[in-house]
């Protein structure tokens, strides 16, 4: 304890950080064995996991670097249905579902990557709302192609057709993906030990990220970007970094969420979920990785408890209204005022009380 205490403010939090994480999965994960659990938390473990990790990816793009991003449900598109089509694919090739799942997870992963390469190109030099109006917009885009999109497989691989259904399947061929309908009757292989592991992993990458060399310059760019290229900095190659990695992130756990799934289709990754994370992040503090977790597991949960389930059509109203009042009252000078003044009062006492004794 004494060895925390030493520790820098910054990385102490990061230590509790994964202690909160591993604490809550060591308290969840028996329970659930036992049936402990009801069945509608039972069946939210592995989304929740999945939001946790799509929250704390866009807060690496919108608390770390700055930017604000409305098109994050695309990249969660692209792992979700590229993850989807390759468990689907290699079910026969890779029969442990353990392993299989986690080779979707990373195929996932590197689809959303290169697309979220391919995206910050032209994309990243742009800044405050035109960056914003871009990202909407490739969210859009890719719910379009992919209800449009046609993808099946027999003895021969994988074979794809668009804007038209593919009718030159050979015999024992299937279907995957079906255009508008999705990819209908998953196997069901995500897991909660998954789901934790990769938030872990997903704190490490942003954690290892925020800490280093590279990370000082994406808060260098994020706090003054024409002081930070004064000095030398290259911007496009550092937002650039930000950018893919938590698009890579995304798609990891769009992988994830789609294999918890009895089906999808490309309309659960609309503005709206782009927006809903967005609101997680705001709530849960821009920057403050720990408060994205609170926040994406808190309202995760609590639309599907009794009381909330009447009020599921005015949900998006509520977020709406929520995080109008969070962003007036952050923004506030007297608000911001008060507490800078309770806090070098807390400071003072401290100190006093150290002095005393």
């Amino acid at each position: 304890m004494n060895k925390l205490k030493k520790l820098s403010p910054a990385v102490r939090t990061n230590y509790l950080t994964y202690l909160g994480v591993i604490a809550a999965f060591a308290i969840l994960q028996p329970l659930a064995m036992r049936g402990k659990l009801s069945p509608t938390l039972q069946g939210q473990l592995v989304p929740i996991c999945a939001y946790v990790v799509m929250t704390l990816s866009l807060n690496l793009t919108v608390g770390v670097l700055g930017e604000l991003s409305l098109g994050h449900a695309g990249f969660m598109s692209v792992g979700a249905f590229s993850g989807a089509v390759a468990a689907s694919a290699l079910q026969n090739a890779i029969p442990n579902t353990g392993l299989r799942l986690a080779a979707a997870i990373l195929i996932g992963a590197v689809f959303a990557g290169v697309v979220g390469v391919l995206i910050s190109v032209p994309v990243l030099r742009l800044n405050g709302d035109y960056l914003a109006i871009v990202t909407l917009a490739f969210g859009q885009i890719i719910k379009s192609i992919v209800e449009n999109l046609y993808i099946g497989i027999d003895a021969k691989g994988l074979h794809g057709a668009f804007l038209k259904p593919l009718t030159s399947l050979g015999e024992g061929g299937r279907m995957i993906l079906n255009g508008p309908m999705g990819i209908p009757n998953i196997t069901k292989i995500s897991t909660f030990l998954a789901g934790f592991v990769l938030i872990l992993v997903t704190l490490a990458v942003i954690f290892n990220l925020v800490n280093s060399r590279a990370g000082r310059a994406i808060m260098a760019i994020r706090d003054n970007r024409i002081a930070a290229e004064s000095v030398g900095l290259n911007i496009t190659k550092y937002k650039m970094m930000a950018f893919v990695t938590s698009a890579a992130l995304a798609g990891a756990a769009g992988a994830l969420f789609a294999l918890g799934q009895p089906a999808i289709v490309a309309s659960k990754f609309d503005f709206n979920t782009s927006i809903l994370i967005l609101v997680y992040v705001v709530l849960g503090g821009q920057g403050k990785m720990w408060g994205s977790i609170i926040a994406a597991t808190f309202l995760t949960v609590l639309p599907e408890t009794p009381a909330m389930r009447g009020l599921a059509d005015y949900r998006m109203l509520v977020y709406a209204v929520v995080l109008i009042v969070v962003m007036l009252v952050t923004n506030s000078p007297a608000i911001k005022s008060f507490f800078s003044r309770f806090k070098k009062e807390q400071e003072s006492e401290t100190t006093k009380g150290g002095e005393q004794a």
